[in-house]
């Protein structure tokens, strides 16, 4: 017999990529991704409440677009050619960037309520029960859960980005500045595709975060992460960009829509929602993952993709996601040998290339359009495609309702099939 989950700093999700079992770490405060749930940091508290509080909506407000910071880097003529960075000649520019950025990094602090686990086999045996995680007659049927994880401000009147799982399933908000004020905030949005989520709190004048454009990065740029890691406050580490689009496929996450910035700036519970900034003390990313037994491997939404999603949150409160409904993976010459021999495979593949369907779900826009399993994606948009996760991405980029041109080849032919994306169904709660 095994003990309920307890809300904990972080929460393992068991990977197999490349015959290695890896373990996912979302970090910061609860809440739902993947359908499971995330935990608060290691020194959550745990109190008994006998009434359910009352979830929060999300606030309505005009569209905000985050700006995007114009200047270019400074740079000085180099003798091969090219240009160096005068930063680099700077022994304190990671101080400089902590200095500018700093006031406008927050804490985030969330309670949720949820119901008591259920009893435990000795429903009889109050020492059992609490021994085991279960109720016990006198136990209250709720309790409530705390958690602790980080954001940045991007709107002078108090809009504030961080993650998803940050404020998931909050009943209560709170976000406290570098200078000591709390504030209540009430979640405007949030999206667990990206984790990516939105809070506004009632305040004006506040410092103020700069965008950069996280398209632009080069693994081996200098990466700064800020937040409050094991609820230590306004903590700072630095490391480097170690690698771009890295796809969720590749770290475990096969059902998010990012192409991960991986980090090597240190990176714990309680960074989760925090910002990861470039030399010049503009945010290039949030600050949303590790891998469990790696050193030196954090990951973080890109900057530009939290801009897109945090505009649509802002207008509508929520995100609307294309969708083709297929299951897919990239031709490889295993692959294809281990589908064409397996007498259970669903399929089987000719070709050498492209990106082969496993399965169509019923009902879905790839279902209406006529495509098949068996089929192999070859073009989407015009565009030649050679793996899943540029197909997904492709889909992404996608507009809701449009026709969208797929070039596959089926039993030798190759054929041309317009699909229009659907709206992806919501995720359920885990």
């Amino acid at each position: 017999m095994t003990n309920p989950e307890p809300y904990s700093a972080v929460r393992k999700f068991s990977i197999q990529q490349s015959a290695v079992y890896l373990s996912l770490v979302l970090l910061g405060a609860g809440g739902v991704m993947m359908g499971s749930r995330i935990a608060a940091s290691p020194n959550a508290t745990v109190t008994q409440s006998p009434t359910q509080s009352s979830a929060q909506s999300p606030v309505q407000s005009p569209a905000l677009r985050l700006t995007q910071s114009a200047s270019p880097a400074d740079v000085t003529p180099n003798p091969t050619g090219g240009t160096s960075r005068l930063l680099s000649a700077n022994p304190n520019f990671i101080a400089d960037a902590v200095q500018k950025v700093g006031p406008a990094v927050v804490r985030i602090n969330s309670k949720r309520t949820l119901a008591r686990r259920s009893p435990s086999i000795f429903p009889d045996d109050p020492a059992f029960n609490r021994f085991f995680g279960g109720d016990s007659p006198t136990e209250s049927p709720r309790r409530i859960e705390e958690g602790t994880g980080s954001g940045f401000i991007i709107d002078s009147k108090g809009i504030v980005l961080t993650n998803a799982h940050v404020v998931d399933g909050a009943d209560e908000v709170s976000v406290t500045l570098t200078d000591g004020r709390s504030f209540s905030g009430k979640v405007m949005g949030e999206d667990p595709t990206t984790d990516v989520a939105v809070i506004k709190i009632e305040a004006t004048d506040l410092p103020i975060i700069t965008v950069g454009n996280s398209d632009q990065l080069k693994p081996g740029e200098w990466a700064i992460a800020i937040g409050n890691p094991l609820g230590l406050d306004n903590t700072v580490t630095a490391g480097i960009i170690s690698a771009t689009g890295r796809s969720s496929s590749e770290i475990g996450v096969p059902d998010r829509r990012v192409g991960f910035i991986q980090t090597d700036a240190a990176i714990n519970p309680g960074n989760s929602g925090g910002p990861l900034l470039n030399e010049r003390g503009e945010v290039i990313g949030i600050n949303t993952a590790i891998i469990d037994g790696a050193q030196g491997l954090g990951f973080a939404v890109p900057i530009n993709t939290a801009k897109r999603i945090g505009d649509q949150l802002i207008a509508t409160g929520k995100v609307e996601h294309p969708y083709l409904g297929v299951q897919m993976a990239t031709i490889t010459p295993d692959l294809k040998t281990s589908l064409n021999n397996d007498p259970d495979s669903p399929v089987s593949v000719q070709e050498d290339q492209g990106i082969v369907v496993l399965k169509v779900m019923e009902g879905s826009p790839a279902a209406q359009a006529g495509i098949r399993a068996g089929d192999v994606i070859q073009k989407i948009g015009g565009t030649t495609v050679t793996t899943a996760d540029t197909v997904q991405s492709t889909v992404e980029a996608s507009k809701i309702g449009e026709d969208l041109p797929i070039e596959l080849r089926r039993d030798g032919q190759t054929l041309t099939i317009g699909v229009k994306p659907g709206v992806l169904p919501a995720q359920p709660a885990g």
